[in-house]
């Protein structure tokens, strides 16, 4: 289950290519929920494998949370909140 909760903030960044020649790229975060049954890593994996099929240039992912479900002590889902960064053609 992935769940996208909607854009947190957009902020400009600059960074300078080969030619030295300065481009601003516009940068957008957004809060993401993902869950597994196997692992925390793996639910990371999924958000983004899951986002990259709609968003293009992503640049990072920053878990904020982890949580887990227990059912009769043991753990039956790993879920996990993250940040995830991507560029904004």
């Amino acid at each position: 289950m992935i769940i996208f909760k909607g854009f947190l903030s957009t902020f400009m960044v600059t960074f300078f290519n080969s030619l030295k020649h300065s481009i601003m790229a516009v940068l957008k975060v957004i809060e993401v929920l993902s869950s597994s049954e196997v692992s925390w890593e793996d639910a990371t994996q999924k958000a983004v494998t899951q986002a990259a099929k709609s968003l293009k240039h992503i640049r990072s992912v920053y878990v904020q949370e982890h949580s887990a479900q227990v059912k009769d002590g043991k753990v039956t889902e790993y879920r996990v909140n993250l940040k995830l960064t991507f560029e904004i053609e």
